[in-house]
């Protein structure tokens, strides 16, 4: 069966300028020529799909029907609430000394170090971003922590414990990169009125998170596909492929279209699904909650429901 397609279609779709169907020289029962739908290109027999071509036409029209559905995602968004959890959670713990510190943490990463408050390097092993670090003592609740690579300053860090010495607040600055705050809650250890950094954190990821003040940013290409930016970023479509992530701990990203109001992305890292996202818009499309599961590199597992508000 031969049919005769005109000029101008693209991707298995019809040319959208005419609305009449396509004519082959194959007859029906009936002794009519067949046609097909210009809109989808979907190939019908007198209002029924006919032998092999019903599988194709099924996946044709489901294609045609995703690639003509906004994302609902649409738009710019700000974090308003964030419940996370990390299983194991980041820790740190902090051991006062005569005129010096030992730090250590566990989790994403790993440091242990003793360092003096003399503004002297220090030698740091485990993190490959710096290997030493510079300690001065702001205040009785305020500490600035300069890490080093090779002697240059790459970031410097402001540590704040709260009035009620229950929360250690860490902002990270560093050229080129927006402020990360981390915040961390006591979970261990006495509190000495000589030194109230020491004791035992577990990072709050919760508190993290939306301190950071994340903002999203999700526009249409042009091309049937989004622009996402947050804090990674990528171009994909919804076809069902793999699109590369920046500046993400994952390689690539899926997006499919459930419906008007809900998109799923999984996140592949060296080819296996690592991580698996939930988007649903509000029905006024004035609230967006974000529900991911997945693994990190460290093999924690981590858990989280983001709600943003449109802006």
């Amino acid at each position: 069966m031969e049919i005769h397609i005109p000029r101008g279609g693209q991707f298995g779709l019809a040319d959208q300028s005419t609305r009449e169907g396509y004519v082959c020289d194959e007859t029906g029962a009936d002794g009519f020529p067949l046609r097909t739908d210009s809109h989808y290109s979907v190939i019908m027999i007198h209002g029924f799909l006919k032998g092999p071509t019903h599988k194709l036409a099924l996946l044709g029209l489901a294609a045609a029907i995703q690639l003509g559905t906004a994302d609902p995602r649409t738009g710019s968004w700000i974090l308003i609430s964030a419940q996370s959890a990390l299983d194991p959670p980041n820790k740190l713990s902090v051991t006062s000394l005569p005129n010096a510190v030992h730090v250590v943490t566990s989790g994403k990463s790993h440091v242990d170090f003793t360092a003096k408050w003399d503004g002297h390097d220090t030698s740091v092993k485990g993190n490959p971003a710096f290997n030493e670090i510079e300690l001065r003592r702001i205040d009785k609740r305020q500490v600035e922590v300069k890490e080093k690579k090779d002697g240059a300053v790459v970031a410097t860090v402001l540590d704040k414990v709260s009035s009620d010495g229950n929360e250690l607040t860490s902002t990270t600055s560093e050229k080129g990169h927006a402020d990360q705050i981390t915040v961390w809650t006591r979970s261990g250890g006495t509190k000495s009125a000589k030194d109230f950094f020491a004791g035992e954190w577990t990072q709050d990821m919760s508190k993290t998170r939306l301190r950071r003040g994340l903002a999203l940013k999700i526009e249409a290409d042009g091309k049937g596909g989004v622009r996402f930016a947050g804090d990674f970023s990528y171009s994909a479509r919804f076809d069902g492929k793999e699109y590369d992530l920046k500046n993400s701990d994952n390689d690539t990203v899926t997006l499919q279209i459930v419906d008007a109001h809900t998109v799923d992305a999984i996140y592949r890292r060296d080819n296996q699904i690592a991580q698996t996202d939930r988007w649903v818009v509000s029905a006024d499309g004035a609230q967006m909650t974000l529900t991911t599961t997945g693994g990190l590199e460290t093999g924690q597992q981590v858990n989280e429901t983001l709600v943003f508000k449109k802006q």
